[in-house]
């Protein structure tokens, strides 16, 4: 089968602008092989290449006494102790989520525990944050139904417990959902795999499940925005098979204790020809791979289609050739294919041959590390207009109001389709804020969250971008965790667009800022750019996952609310009502500015709540819907009426940061007061907990009526 002919419409259908064709052809001094075209076009699209992002990337702390592996392998990876480590990544499915729903929703959850049994951690936990369209618009609800039933199928039929995450709508997302995957894993300190390759002539194995058409293109339609063609987009999705991967887990970290591993690097993207430019490009090595000995599932495979497959369920390792009988034989006995494909070779070249004939030979490291990298001109975006009045609201009927809304409702029906139980080390399942692991075999537990607040960002990409950090340090601090380390997944539009440029930029900017005086360095990473339909951009949404530590987890805050209970505010109430919960799910108004994140009382605060864990029975952050919110939700969680001294519209619904909700006994709140003056931090107490009404001041309602509104709404809305 002869190669196409490669035509302008070709090489821009690629991914390609004129300058970076130009520049492929000064690298090789003569055309391409429509291989080598697909080869370039894979490792220089922005999936891969992250040539719009990294320059700002690098600004990011990444480093810290905590930190084992920072960012650029395929996970990070943080100390916890007693020579363990804990390895986590979040990464996004957005593009293949959007044309097909459930494949595109497996396969996420499927590449991001990939990321993390690759580095030889076995997944203790995932999460996953959602972004969908109007509930009103005809696509949400297949998608909404597609996407869950793809996490849960795939996560519950592998074996990981799913316990935290969120769910979001907005008319931005109507042309282009977002399916941001993140995964945990543990690990010895001292026994973490790497990806770069090292020694030359050492054999190059491809081992797991065998390559078909499946996902071929993938990578670069993820660079791409959508039209009206997407649906012809839906063979670039692959399929997965969680099955096959439960076994591909356990056979990779059985190998890893035979030492027959040099390097290993799962495929994802761009398959096996980013995992091999990867490998050879981290070692300072060549490739060189005969394609004819690549396990195939379909018949006349062409090279193109061997090089760009984004078949599920396969990694590639150098292996020391010594213990290639051990290795083999762990695979075969998990009945997969083990296969020698190639080797390391000195020169800098990636050499594919298939049959006999070269149909690749390319300078290595001009496809990964010299790949282009630009410098995209950016607009600062613009101080967003103040507020305009807030009328006073009723607190029962806003409650009511945001309740009933799919942002703020019980996602019970999302999370109820996950199992968050499987290998019972799970000590809080989804629903309120951090999930919770216990760390098998000790005393120690993890806090997983996943934060971000997409409207501020749009409002003001600094303050947004620190607030999402902010959020996730709140979640964990809230259960008694230290935040230890963070992973984002940057999710935006058009890069080439200065605005849209600038958000980036902005939010990245107020990540940094905040991580570093969280001491939450970013250890792992995704970038996700074009996510626009004709035209039409989505919410800056840079989701920030975050992981905590519990020392002892029998010191978790993990109580409920008890009758008698008195509630605390931690953190000073100025106000602030700007792109409130209220404000849309209520009053129909989107505008003013995002809350102002003081990083200095958040870590003041933090630490209050760690050092006095003893004296607090239940805790929650105070976010989306504020005082009010808050307060239902712990009231909803143990089945117990409350009483809010307040019906100030904004004591109640503003969103200030830095604040939380405290349910402690009269005796815990006594010693908490005389903590709070001895810190210097502001405490107040705002109410207690009792009977069977939620009141705020003189407006009061059944809870039992709420309860059914908070349990009812989601499902009313999209099921």
């Amino acid at each position: 089968m002869s190669d196409p002919i490669i035509t302008a419409d070709v090489i821009a259908a690629h991914g390609f602008s004129p300058d970076e064709w130009q520049e492929v052809l000064k690298i090789l001094g003569r055309d391409p092989t429509f291989t080598e075209m697909g080869i370039f076009s894979a490792m220089w699209n922005e999936h891969c290449s992250y040539k719009s992002s990294k320059r700002w990337l690098r600004t990011l702390p990444t480093t810290g006494p905590q930190v084992i592996c920072g960012p650029g392998e395929n996970a990070g990876v943080v100390d916890i102790g007693d020579g363990q480590a804990v390895v986590f990544k979040m990464e996004s499915h957005n593009h293949p989520s959007y044309i097909e729903p459930y494949q595109g929703a497996a396969t996420g959850v499927g590449g991001i525990l990939r990321d993390v049994f690759t580095m030889g951690a076995r997944p203790i936990a995932a999460m996953n944050s959602l972004s969908f369209g109007e509930p009103s618009h005809p696509k949400t609800k297949s998608l909404v139904s597609g996407v869950v039933a793809g996490v849960g199928g795939y996560g519950n039929c592998f074996g990981v417990p799913t316990v935290g995450g969120e769910v979001r709508f907005d008319k931005s997302y109507n042309g282009n959902c977002l399916v941001n995957a993140f995964a945990a894993g543990l690990a010895d300190a001292d026994k973490i795999f790497y990806s770069a390759a090292s020694g030359v002539g050492m054999p190059v194995v491809y081992l797991g499940a065998k390559t078909g058409r499946d996902g071929v293109g993938g990578a670069t339609m993820a660079s791409a925005e959508f039209d009206d063609t997407i649906e012809d987009k839906r063979p670039t999705v692959q399929v997965g098979d969680p099955f096959t991967e439960k076994r591909l887990m356990e056979a990779t970290l059985e190998l890893m204790t035979t030492g027959a591993v040099i390097s290993i690097q799962d495929m994802g993207a761009a398959g096996l020809t980013c995992s091999a430019v990867e490998m050879g490009d981290k070692g300072g090595l060549g490739v060189k791979l005969n394609l004819e000995d690549v396990p195939q599932r379909e018949t006349g495979m062409t090279a193109y289609e061997m090089m760009l497959s984004e078949s599920q369920e396969r990694m590639l390792m150098v292996l020391k050739p010594e213990l290639e009988a051990e290795a083999r034989a762990v695979f075969v006995k998990w009945d997969l294919d083990f296969a020698i494909v190639g080797e390391t070779i000195a020169e800098d070249r990636f050499l594919i041959l298939h049959n006999g004939e070269v149909k690749a030979d390319l300078p290595l490291s001009k496809l990964s590390s010299t790949a282009p990298e630009y410098d995209r001109p950016w607009e600062e975006t613009p101080a967003a207009a103040p507020v305009g009045d807030v009328p006073h609201v009723d607190p029962i009927d806003g409650l009511r109001s945001l309740i009933g809304s799919p942002n703020c409702a019980s996602k019970a029906w999302v999370y109820e389709q996950y199992d968050s139980q499987v290998m019972a080390d799970t000590l809080r399942t989804p629903g309120a804020g951090s999930g919770i692991i216990r760390v098998h075999g000790t005393q120690k537990a993890l806090a997983f969250t996943s934060d971000v607040t997409p409207r501020y960002v749009f409002a003001n990409p600094y303050q947004g971008g620190a607030q999402a950090v902010a959020e996730a340090y709140r979640n964990l601090t809230a259960v008694g965790a230290t935040p230890l380390a963070t992973t984002d997944n940057m999710n935006f539009g058009n890069p080439e667009k200065p605005r849209i440029m600038g958000q980036f930029v902005g939010a990245i900017k107020g990540i940094g800022d905040a991580v570093k005086a969280l001491d939450m360095p970013i250890v792992s990473g995704n970038v996700s750019l074009y996510n626009e339909t004709d035209g039409k951009g989505i919410l800056p949404t840079p989701t920030i996952g975050a992981v905590g530590l519990i020392a002892d987890y029998t010191q978790a805050i993990t109580g409920q609310l008890e009758t008698g209970h008195m509630l605390l505010l931690l953190g000073e109430t100025a106000g602030h009502m700007g792109q409130t919960a209220l404000l849309a799910e209520h009053l129909g108004r989107v505008e003013g500015d995002a809350p102002t994140v003081d990083l200095v009382a958040e870590r003041a605060h933090g630490d209050f709540i760690r050092a006095n864990r003893s004296a607090i029975t239940a805790c929650t952050d105070l976010s989306d819907g504020g005082l009010a919110l808050a307060a239902f939700e712990m009231a909803v969680a143990a089945d117990i009426g409350i009483t809010v001294e307040t019906d100030d519209t904004a004591q109640l619904f503003a969103e200030d940061q830095a604040r939380y909700l405290i349910a402690a006994s009269f005796d815990g709140a006594e010693a908490l007061f005389a903590a709070a003056a001895a810190a210097g931090v502001p405490l107040a107490r705002v109410g207690q907990a009792g009977g069977s009404d939620v009141t705020f001041g003189a407006s009061s309602a059944p809870l039992a009526d709420l309860a059914a509104v908070y349990h009812e709404a989601f499902a009313r809305h999209l099921a």
